[in-house]
């Protein structure tokens, strides 16, 4: 199943993740276009960008998620 677009329940479904890690909200960027391979990376104003991957089931994506968002934390 390919994603094109991220919908609003799925992008509180990160925000979840992301505030269980005790991420500032306004320091995550999440575009709406899911890209593959998605990515997580810190941005060089210092943002944390999520973007969702389109050929991975989301649910098992999500999973994943503090694991990439800790390895991107760590290589910034």
């Amino acid at each position: 199943m390919h994603l094109q677009a991220v919908s609003f329940q799925q992008i509180s479904q990160i925000l979840e993740v992301t505030d269980a890690l005790g991420l500032n909200r306004e320091w995550v960027e999440i575009p709406l276009s899911a890209e593959n391979p998605g990515i997580v990376r810190r941005l060089p104003n210092g943002k944390l960008e999520i973007i969702v991957d389109a050929e991975q089931p989301f649910d098992q994506w999500l999973n994943m998620l503090p694991t990439r968002i800790q390895l991107a934390q760590q290589t910034s």
